[in-house]
Order: C-alpha cells, then structure tokens, then sequence
C-alpha cells in the first residue's frame, strides 16, 4: 500500500497517462501499418516510426500531449519518392529531412512555420486527401492504382468497369466499403463500446470476417521487425547529387514541418496544460526523423488524430506518449505474425475515411463566404497537387499566398482634380508598389498633354523603386511636350528618432 501511495506521489499523473497511452497504442496500430502499406512499403516500417515516435520524440521537450509518427499526409509523397529512387535513398531523404529540422530548431525558426498561409496548408493536405483516396480505392478493389495523382482520378471509371466483371474485386472492394461503414458508424455508438478505437475496431472485424467466410483477398505481406531495417548505404547517398532528390527533402521537411507545428497549435487549443515550445519541438520532430532515416524507415509527424485521442483519454505528461511507444515495439516484437492477418482492404478503408479527413469541406464553403481569395488559394494549391505534384503543388500556393499578400498590402487611392483652368492637380494615397502601375500610369497618360500637371505624393506611405522611376519617366516625357515641368512634390519623410539624452 505505502509503494503505491509512493508511487503516486512521484507520478501522480500515472493512471491517466498509462491509460491514455493504451488507447493511443490501439489507435495508432492500424494507421502505423496502414501508411506503410499506401507508402508502397514493409508494414513493420510504419511500425519502426511510431516506435520512435514514441521512444524519441516522445522523451523530448516541445508539446508534451502531441504524439508523433507516420503520417497519412505524407503518404502520397512517400510512395512517389520510393517509386522514383527506391526504397534505399527513403532512409537518406528522411535522415535529410531530421538534420534540417535540428539545423532551423536550433537557428529558431520554428515560430516561422506559423507564418505559412492556413490556406496553403488545408489545400495541401486537401490535395493529399484527394490523391490518397483515388489511389487506395484501387487497393482496396485488388487493383494497381496508376503512378500519378491525375491518372488515378482519370482512371477510376475504368477501374470501377474492371471491378464490376470481377468476383474477386467486388469481394475485396465490399470488405474496404464495410471497414469505412464501421468508422463512421462507430461514433454513434454508446461511449463504452467507443473506448475500443473505431479504426483499431474496424480492421479487428474485417480480419474476422475475411477469415470465418475464407474471403480471397491479398493480406499484409511480414518480413520481420530487423529483417525490414535498412539503413541507407553509400549507393543512397550518391543520389544527393541528384537535384530531384534534393527538392523532394526540401517538400519532406516543408511538409512535415509545418503539419507537426499546425498540429502543436490545434492540440494546445484542446488542453489547457504547458504551451508548445515551437523551436524545440521542431528539434524534437528533427531528432525522431534523424533516427528514422538512419534505420531506413517512414518520416514522422505530429499526428492530430493520435494527439486528440492521447488528450481525449485524459493524459496530462509525456508519459503517455512515451509508453504508446513502448506497447508499438512489444506488439511488434511479440506478435508480428498478426500483420499477416490484416487485409489489405481493410487498410485502404481505414486510409479513405482518413483522406476524406483532410479535405476541409467546411472550412471551403466558410472561406468562400468571407475570404474569397483565402479560399482561391486552397483550391488552386489542392489541384495543383493533383495536376502536377506535391513539391510543385506547395510551391504555386505559397506563390499565390505571397502574390495575394502583396497586392491586398498595395491599397493605393489616385486622384484627379480638373478645375478646367490652371494645372491638373493628381494626388496619390497609400502604397504605390509595381503591382499598382499600370493602373497609375493608365490614369497619368490619359491626362491632356497640352496642360500643367502637380503631382503630389506626399500622401505615400511607401513609394518602390519601380513606380518611382516609372513616374520620373512619365513627368520627363510629360514635360518635354512643351508644357510645364511637372510639379511633383515628394512623399514626407518619417522624423529622424532623436538621440538619448
């Protein structure tokens, strides 16, 4: 009695948080495998990064309630880069990816991931959502799914045709249709039978049923926990040279980033414990892809959805999460024979429901109301995703993020008054930045050539090289058609700040 009443006075936190780290264990099981799968590689891998999201990440400082490991976000991302380098160079790119992080952590530049467009970041992962769904509808029929996002968009009124005149396809595809059904409806059950999780639930089931009724469907393929670890050799790093590769480490880090630090601000919004230290839990996500690229498995992310159930379950310290990691790696190590078990449909059910997730319907149709322009952005950067790829797609949204940003910050007023005699006066208010010239000199060379012309900027607040020289340029060809020199008084100047005394 007195060890236990000691035990809870050191750890006072110890049932909730053991707790809570089962019913992360049961959550993040069937998400670690199924991303590996969709990744295009071993399932122990999936389980390897949640091991360490665990062991690793979970020990270090940053946000204490987040938990981290593989993401469905990053799944599309992954199967490209396996598919286009093999699986050996993953280890380099992930290894690439942890050593970036630790590097901008410690230069603290986390706070500056915040500063990314939200628009930007709901239509990546919007895009992310829409490829990942089009390709696990094909895994979940026994299909090969076509190797870019549009194709599989394309394709799959093809696909839906070849699975109608297979038995086998419409048995498999029954079984992924049934595991969605099951996540979505569990949430209408009772609040005991819910503290099982819905996806853990789902496969659980599939499982069963493929084996009671001898379903002839394709199950996860085992190699064993050591046999799946391959840490990246010379031949991988020689792919450093490659300038694909390297843009593929910059969209890896980009994207893990800026989901872990989005994700650190939704789960502080739902607990009310200590604060996430950005710089070092982007140290922390660093370290953990570090070791997961030395042992050649998936990059990690903070995970929203193994986050809220680690809160929802009543955690209040790292423990938690610590000891999530600690059930991954004796599941593992102790039952790894159970993967063969799972049916693959199963698992691209799970990675449906979770690709419709990622798509903010809600937040489009509230965007569209109030922010045109906010909701344009999330829109073009998803499709461009799909269109073309994850790198290129990120980067046109952040080009028309920063377009946007510029023009709304060029709020520039022009005005003219003609008293018809005397010289035409024109004021200028606001910013007058390139972005606003050609409207200033459409209204500038529209005026009569034959008069005077004051042009007065004193009301800038901020006058850019281009449009300074491009107004020089007008006055002087103003001016050398036999009028007047233009009179153009200067923007006023801030008052120098005065010495200390």
């Amino acid at each position: 009695m007195s060890l236990i009443s000691n035990q809870s006075r050191k750890f006072p936190h110890w049932r909730k948080d053991f707790t809570a780290s089962l019913v992360v264990f049961l959550v993040a099981l069937p998400l670690c495998v199924g991303v590996a799968v969709a990744s295009g590689v071993p399932a122990e891998l999936g389980l390897i990064t949640g091991i360490v999201g665990g062991l690793i990440t979970g020990f270090l400082p940053g946000s204490s309630l987040q938990v981290s490991g593989p993401a469905a976000g990053l799944t599309v991302l992954v199967f490209g880069a396996v598919d286009e380098y093999g699986l050996p160079a993953l280890g380099v790119i992930v290894l690439a990816t942890g050593l970036i992080q630790l590097a901008m952590g410690a230069l603290k530049l986390g706070r500056w991931f915040r500063a990314i467009s939200l628009s930007v970041v709901e239509g990546m992962l919007a895009g992310i959502g829409l490829v990942l769904i089009a390709g696990q509808l094909y895994s979940a029929a026994g299909l090969e799914a076509p190797a870019s996002g549009i194709d599989k968009i394309i394709g799959l009124p093809g696909a839906a045709a070849d699975a109608v005149g297979s038995t086998e396809a419409l048995t498999s595809l029954a079984l992924g249709a049934g595991t969605v059904a099951v996540m979505v409806l569990w949430k209408r059950l009772p609040k005991a039978a819910q503290t099982l999780p819905g996806a853990l639930a789902a496969v659980v089931l599939a499982t069963a049923v493929t084996a009671a009724f001898g379903l002839s469907v394709a199950t996860v393929e085992v190699n064993g926990l050591l046999d799946s670890i391959q840490p990246p050799g010379a031949d991988a790093f020689g792919q450093l040279a490659s300038v694909g590769l390297l843009g593929t480490i910059v969209a890896f880090t980009l994207i893990a980033s800026a989901e872990s630090l989005f994700s650190a601000a939704a789960v502080d919004r739902l607990h009310t414990g200590p604060r996430t230290e950005y710089n070092k839990e982007l140290m922390a996500q660093g370290a953990g892809n570090t070791v997961c690229g030395v042992l050649g498995a998936l990059p990690m992310t903070a995970v929203i959805v193994r986050s809220s159930a680690n809160v929802s379950a009543g955690a209040r310290t790292k423990a938690s999460r610590v000891l999530h990691g600690v059930w991954l790696l004796l599941f593992a190590a102790l039952l790894p024979s159970a993967l063969a078990l799972i049916p693959l449909p199963a698992l691209a059910g799970i990675l449906v429901h979770a690709g419709w997730k990622l798509i903010p319907f809600k937040g489009v149709v509230a965007l569209w109301r109030g922010h045109r322009g906010e909701a344009l952005i999330l829109v073009v950067t998803a499709v461009s995703i799909v269109a073309v790829n994850m790198f290129e797609g990120v980067l046109i949204g952040l080009a028309l993020s920063v377009v946007k940003t510029a023009w709304e910050a060029s709020h520039l007023k022009l005005e003219i008054v003609d008293k018809g005699a005397g010289p035409v006066q024109v004021h200028l208010t606001g910013n007058a930045t390139f972005l606003r010239l050609p409207k200033i000199l459409e209204s500038l060379e529209a005026l009569p050539q034959d008069r005077p012309v004051e042009l007065d900027l004193s009301g800038l607040h901020h006058l850019d090289h281009a449009c300074r020289t491009a107004l020089e340029n007008w006055a002087e060809r103003h001016s050398s058609a036999g009028t007047d020199p233009v009179k153009v008084t200067e923007p006023e100047k801030a008052p120098a700040a005065k010495a200390p005394v």
